[in-house]
């Protein structure tokens, strides 16, 4: 029989869970946040969050970062949980949480791979992680963009690939590259004739967010709405525990990459995301404008492209060295 301080964390729990749904955020935001905050509760001896404070948030900060030696990236990401925690569950505003330090990461220019690297590991990849890396270069998509596509979102007559709900939960259009086209035709025969075993064998619904599961009842098992790159097992849904095919999972195609990368012998450590720098980079080296690589990537503000010019080296004026000359 669960005591007290058991039932008083998982009511919390749920209620995180409840509102991060409602919110419409990730399965990962959801996992993430949660294990954030019950290790928060953990930490402090199961006390209620109602009963911390600022000295509290900052303590639990420190000790990650001291002790558990983490990256300012997961500190921050502890601290967003702990934010959506007072501020979105237990309805409090704090003034004193706005003004905890954010821990500091380190600007770092992107790794990127030159058009011989790019194609030396794209060589040594095949089938469906060949075609994720060839699309993920080929449009600068991020892994998980290119992982939830939609049948409906490939354009084949206009050349076009809709992204939605990228991060900031913005749609954006890229390019479909005509050398992928024939490829990509042909994995969506395969998937159809997956999908239609599966609609035999009464399944074939894939997961739609709650507003249009409403709308559109019947939406799950038509063929617009699959997968571009669905699981090749059928698996129970961690919210709702329907059974359906889910998309590839990320996994899967970092340690693809990850082996022929090692298999190329290049000495960078390059990674799926690799991809998209190298997009981008090789856009803005064939003369591309900066604000349309922009709008390509999804970035929010161009100076986050701008880092692209400093891979370059050019900082927009094609500098060469003195020693060249």
């Amino acid at each position: 029989m669960p005591d007290s301080t058991q039932k008083l964390e998982l009511k919390l729990l749920d209620q995180v869970r409840g509102k991060i749904r409602l919110k419409h955020y990730s399965i990962r935001t959801e996992q993430a946040y949660v294990d954030w905050i019950k290790r928060f509760v953990l930490h402090f001896g199961k006390r209620h969050p109602r009963d911390l404070g600022a000295a509290e948030v900052e303590q639990f900060l420190t000790h990650l970062a001291v002790h558990g030696k983490v990256a300012a990236s997961t500190q921050n990401q502890a601290k967003s949980a702990l934010l959506f925690l007072y501020k979105e569950v237990l309805a409090l505003e704090l003034p004193w949480l706005d003004n905890v330090a954010q821990a500091k990461a380190p600007q770092r220019l992107p790794v990127v791979l030159n058009r011989d690297e790019v194609q030396a590991v794209l060589s040594r990849l095949s089938g469906t992680h060949w075609l994720v890396a060839s699309l993920l270069y080929g449009t600068g998509m991020r892994i998980m963009e290119c992982l939830r596509l939609r049948v409906k979102d490939v354009d084949f007559k206009r050349r076009e690939i809709l992204i939605r709900d990228g991060k900031g939960f913005k749609d954006r259009v890229t390019m479909l590259p005509v050398s992928l086209s024939a490829a990509l035709e042909a994995h969506l025969a395969k998937v159809r004739g997956l999908h239609e075993a599966d609609l035999q064998q009464g399944y074939g619904a894939v997961y739609l967010p709650n507003a249009l599961k409403r709308k559109y009842p019947n939406a799950a098992k038509e063929w617009g709405w699959q997968y571009v790159f669905p699981s090749a097992k059928l698996s129970a849904d961690p919210r709702s525990g329907e059974i359906r095919r889910h998309h590839v999972q990320d996994q899967a195609v970092q340690r693809a990459v990850k082996q022929a990368v090692r298999d190329a012998d290049l000495n960078k450590p390059a990674t799926p995301h690799t991809f998209r720098h190298s997009f981008a980079t090789h856009l803005l080296e064939g003369g591309y404008d900066i604000r349309t690589v922009q709008e390509l990537l999804g970035h929010s503000d161009v100076s986050t492209t701008m880092i692209y010019t400093h891979v370059l080296n050019k900082g927009g004026r094609g500098v060469v060295s003195p020693l060249d000359r």
